[in-house]
């Protein structure tokens, strides 16, 4: 009788110990990681679910998720990334968001769609207690373009700081000296002697695109929407900007971008071939030149751009992406911490810089002697990239990004570039026009 109460006692302990072990694992459709399997007591990874739009962004993310679990063997993720064309994974993430279903858990958000998901109430989990504590380590623009109401939503992978990129080679022909050029004006007459001796023009403007003028404006403390949210496409500052381009172009020193843009075989193909002497585009322009433009390699420079008066800011942030964490997140504390590790620590940084060729947002590792360490772009540009980098890091005005910005973008791309650059309209007439229709 004692063997047969003990039998029945030892199963009842086992069956409860089961239903327990049972509740704390999570079932099938959550993705918390608190089953304990059989070996030892480690712990299942969490799944974490990831949208890009940028296959090499997907790439860094998954680097990142390894080291991470290197790093944190009590906090492993299973990090499942995906790559989706950039109109396609923008649609399908506000859908999902709306609709409260199939969102991922990390997300890249490009920047000029990101107010699209700052409408109502964010369904994006706020990221200030990793943010906050690092702001004076990182450019504050940086993440202030990702908020509202002073709530941070998105961390992005670079600074996006815009400079100069020179052929020193045509300019050593033309017996010019990049570090010469301070102003717009001292650029203007270094332009008339490179077509005097090389015949070549001194830059390229895109003829569709939005990186031959924001920048320009954006140094000059002007954007094309204020903070209000308000279009401000024909401000001043913006018309006297593109006459200046405008009549450059038309006195030879400087030439429309083949295939209108800096962004197309043809104008990958024209540079290679030393078509014009400089040009200015965000940092992240360097894979273009050493994934399109062979030939350049050894010959290419940074600086930063010229100011505008002396004095002046010498660069813009222009461009990025933002990584969220959405409100359908299982585990949202974990993925806050993976993303501070990946995006906003030193050793995630230094990897942004190794793995994408950006420039971080995290401006103390500008100094590491990781960031002159041998790689494909200190290959192609110089060991001094960064040193560049620094003379202008305190010169990176934020930009307004506001609900009508994509309109705004898109209305400059495809209406005002190509009357300016290619029509060759009046700037002054041309962006009145843009300005009224978006009001």
């Amino acid at each position: 009788m004692k063997k047969q109460k003990l039998a029945v006692w030892v199963l009842a302990a086992m069956t409860t110990l089961s239903v327990m072990l049972s509740g704390c694992g999570g079932n099938a459709g959550n993705n918390e990681s608190a089953t304990a399997t059989a070996n030892g007591g480690t712990t299942q990874p969490t799944k974490v679910v990831f949208w890009t739009f940028v296959d090499a962004h997907q790439k860094f993310m998954e680097s990142m998720a390894e080291s991470w679990n290197k790093a944190h063997p009590d906090k492993q993720i299973a990090l499942e990334g995906t790559t989706i064309p950039y109109d396609d994974m923008h649609t399908k993430l506000l859908i999902a968001l709306q609709s409260s279903v199939g969102a991922p858990d990390l997300v890249d958000i490009e920047q000029s769609k990101f107010p699209n998901f700052m409408k109502g109430k964010p369904q994006l989990i706020t990221l200030n207690d990793i943010i906050e504590p690092e702001l004076s380590h990182i450019v504050k623009s940086r993440v202030d373009i990702y908020s509202k109401d002073h709530t941070y939503y998105g961390i992005d992978y670079h600074v996006g700081a815009t400079v100069m990129y020179y052929n020193k080679e045509l300019m050593d022909k033309a017996g010019l000296n990049a570090d010469d050029i301070k102003t717009w004006t001292d650029f203007e007459n270094a332009g008339k002697v490179m077509l005097a001796k090389t015949g070549k023009p001194m830059i390229t403007f895109e003829g569709n695109g939005n990186w031959s003028w924001w920048p320009a404006i954006s140094q000059q403390g002007s954007d094309q929407v204020d903070v209000n949210g308000k279009p401000t496409v024909d401000a001043p500052i913006n018309v006297k900007t593109m006459d200046f381009f405008q009549h450059m172009v038309k006195e030879g020193v400087a030439a429309v971008a083949p295939g209108a843009g800096h962004d197309t075989e043809e104008y990958f193909g024209y540079m290679d071939a030393e078509g014009a002497a400089s040009v200015f585009m965000p940092f992240w322009f360097m894979g273009r030149f050493t994934d399109h433009m062979p030939d350049l390699k050894g010959k290419m420079i940074i600086r930063p751009m010229p100011a505008w008066t002396k004095g002046g800011n010498r660069s813009a942030g222009m461009g990025g992406t933002a990584t969220s964490i959405t409100n359908q997140a299982q585990n949202p504390e974990l993925l806050k911490q993976f993303l501070a590790y990946a995006k906003l620590s030193k050793e995630g940084n230094i990897q942004i810089w190794k793995q994408l060729g950006f420039d971080p947002i995290r401006t103390d590792v500008w100094t590491d002697p990781a960031m002159k360490e041998s790689n494909k772009y200190t290959d192609y540009f110089g060991t001094d990239i960064f040193d560049t980098l620094l003379s202008v890091k305190d010169q990176i005005a934020p930009v307004n990004i506001r609900d009508i910005s994509p309109k705004v973008f898109d209305d400059i791309r495809n209406v005002a570039m190509p009357m300016i650059f290619i029509d060759m309209k009046d700037p002054a007439t041309v962006l009145k026009e843009v300005q009224q229709k978006l009001e």
